[in-house]
């Protein structure tokens, strides 16, 4: 019987060790579980097994934890846990408030660290940095100021990670200064530290101290050069831009799409893509962004051909047609003339954002289809898809290309009453122009009065054309007042008036607004521009300018044309 008790005793002892070890064991596995987790379910069980063995009063686990919880966007699981610690140290809050903002949750972050002083925990320079992008997020002014007195307190304020964060802070909340002033404060500045001032001043509009800071930088990096040459694009500064990137000494994918960015936002629409057949001579691999970018400059010079290379080209690199390179085909395909195969694309679509269905009313819109545009709308709304402005100057254009002078006031009013979007320039302009070409020329001009914003040229002109088209003298020579005012030196605005009075045969006044515009010094500042793709190439005019290899014969063959349409008895308006 003692022999038996030994020998149980022995056993019991033994699987005490093996239990013991695999414990030992499974917490030392657990840190190395969950930074490879990659699922909610697999997270779900790390959990159970965390609580099963007791594990969730331990601050190392429960800090890889909710590490795991921030990666996966499991802010509920995480926040559980952290209730279930008993003492978290300064490490567990520091993960638990770096989760809240990693999961847009930063209002929340701030909370929970005014509630950590009153556990008497310090925090570190991990916990403001937090903070700070807590702050950013929101973005929250007054607390941001507060966090930095907190790192001046706490002796934090050499950190360079917070100093960067600070500048990006001051940055985003628009108070450039400061940020200035902490860069300035610095001992030690990185790469990183530089390029936020660069960044700061771009956002700000300040490109002549944003390219001081660039020009002082000890070392450049590629991030350096990028975001000058985004800075000048965003500012119109082409000329610029087009400087530094050529100075660069090695351009990546993100400088060659800012730079053929740069050309499309600026409407040089010919250079981004030459500078997308450089790029590839270069042996750069476009990504989705590029490919989207360069079809969108295709849409704008009605370059059909290379567009739909572009979109083979992008079939072919295996890059998806998600909703927003679909929305670039969908209005390439529109803005090119190819309606049909605009709407296939649409329709092939699995997931439609706004901008997707935007495309899709702008281009029914564009091809004088004004009922499959407001059926394409209706249906928009069936899907829950909220419109917006842009939705709107859609529907709208679709109206005044139809003349449905109806339905564009019931649209227009429906705009406000039902989505709670208020009329901006673009919209009033729609609404001027259908009134006026259809002759309603003063409830144009009620509209115009009633505006709640300054009504610019472009609504003025609109009103001006269709005094012109129905010959009304009385509301014309209100709008001309107006034009002139706004912008005295736009020669359509004249050119217009003289149309009008010399439609009326009224010769004196003609030669009197002439004698203005030549007084004044009045003319036509650029020339009109258009493109023609031919066999997949794109061919470039301009008013006046004769550079084309085959301009001869096209100036013959328009003289030609002009020669039948006299003999057909055509006058053209040449005034």
């Amino acid at each position: 019987m003692v022999i038996w008790e030994k020998h149980m005793l022995h056993i019991i002892t033994c699987v005490d060790m093996i239990i013991s070890n695999a414990l030992a064991y499974l917490k030392h596995l657990l840190p190395s579980l969950l930074q490879k987790c990659s699922s909610s379910k697999d997270l779900k069980s790390l959990h159970a097994t965390i609580l099963k063995n007791n594990y969730h009063h331990d601050c190392f686990i429960i800090n890889q934890f909710l590490a795991a919880c921030s990666r996966l966007h499991q802010i509920d699981h995480a926040f559980l846990a952290f209730t279930q610690i008993a003492e978290p140290n300064i490490f567990v809050y520091n993960a638990m408030i770096g989760c809240f903002i990693n999961c847009s949750s930063a209002v929340d972050a701030l909370q929970l660290f005014v509630e950590m002083p009153k556990l008497e925990h310090q925090p570190t320079c991990h916990t403001f940095s937090h903070l700070i992008k807590a702050c950013t997020h929101i973005p929250a002014i007054g607390v941001g100021e507060g966090v930095h007195g907190q790192v001046r307190k706490n002796g934090l304020v050499c950190h360079l990670i917070l100093q960067t964060g600070l500048i990006d802070f001051y940055c985003i909340v628009h108070r450039i200064e400061d940020s200035r002033k902490v860069f300035d404060e610095m001992i030690v500045k990185d790469a990183f530290s530089w390029n936020t001032m660069i960044f700061g001043y771009t956002l700000f509009g300040d490109l002549n101290a944003a390219r001081k800071i660039f020009d002082e930088m000890p070392e450049r990096n590629t991030v350096s050069w990028n975001a000058m040459i985004a800075g000048y694009a965003r500012s119109g500064d082409v000329e610029s831009a087009t400087s530094l990137f050529n100075q660069m000494p090695c351009k990546n994918l993100i400088s060659w799409t800012s730079m053929i960015s740069c050309y499309s936002q600026n409407r040089l629409f010919m250079e981004a893509l030459e500078t997308f057949d450089a790029m590839k001579a270069a042996g750069m691999k476009p990504d989705k962004v590029t490919m989207a970018t360069v079809i969108s400059a295709c849409a704008h010079l009605g370059a059909l051909e290379i567009g739909r290379r572009m979109h083979r080209q992008t079939v072919l690199s295996g890059f998806a047609i998600d909703v927003y390179m679909g929305s670039a085909l969908i209005d390439m395909y529109a803005k090119c003339g190819s309606i049909e195969k605009s709407l296939v694309i649409f329709f092939k679509l699995e997931n439609k954002n706004l901008f997707c269905w935007n495309s899709a009313i702008d281009g029914l819109a564009m091809h004088g289809r004004p009922k499959d545009a407001f059926y394409m709308f209706s249906k928009m709304i069936e899907n829950r898809e909220k419109p917006n402005g842009v939705t709107f100057v859609s529907i709208l254009s679709a109206c005044n290309h139809s003349g449905l002078v109806e339905e564009g006031r019931r649209m227009f009013h429906r705009m406000l009453e039902f989505h709670s979007i208020e009329p901006e320039m673009e919209h009033y302009s729609c609404m001027v122009d259908l009134l006026a070409r259809a002759g309603l020329l003063q409830e144009a001009l009620d509209l115009i009065q009633k505006m709640v914003i300054v009504p610019n040229s472009v609504i003025w002109g609109a009103l001006l054309s269709g005094c012109k088209i129905h010959g009304n003298m009385e509301v014309g020579q209100i709008a001309m007042e107006r034009l002139t005012a706004l912008d005295p030196s736009k020669s359509s605005s004249y050119m217009l008036l003289v149309d009008m009075y010399a439609k009326e045969n009224r010769w004196t006044e003609v030669a009197a607004v002439r004698g203005k515009m030549k007084e004044m010094g009045v003319q036509k500042m650029s020339s009109g521009c258009s493109w023609i793709e031919m066999d997949g190439l794109v061919h470039e005019f301009a008013a006046t300018d004769t550079s084309h290899p085959s301009s001869e014969e096209i100036i013959l063959l328009l003289f030609e044309l002009f020669g039948h349409m006299k003999h057909a008895s055509f006058i053209p308006d040449i005034f």
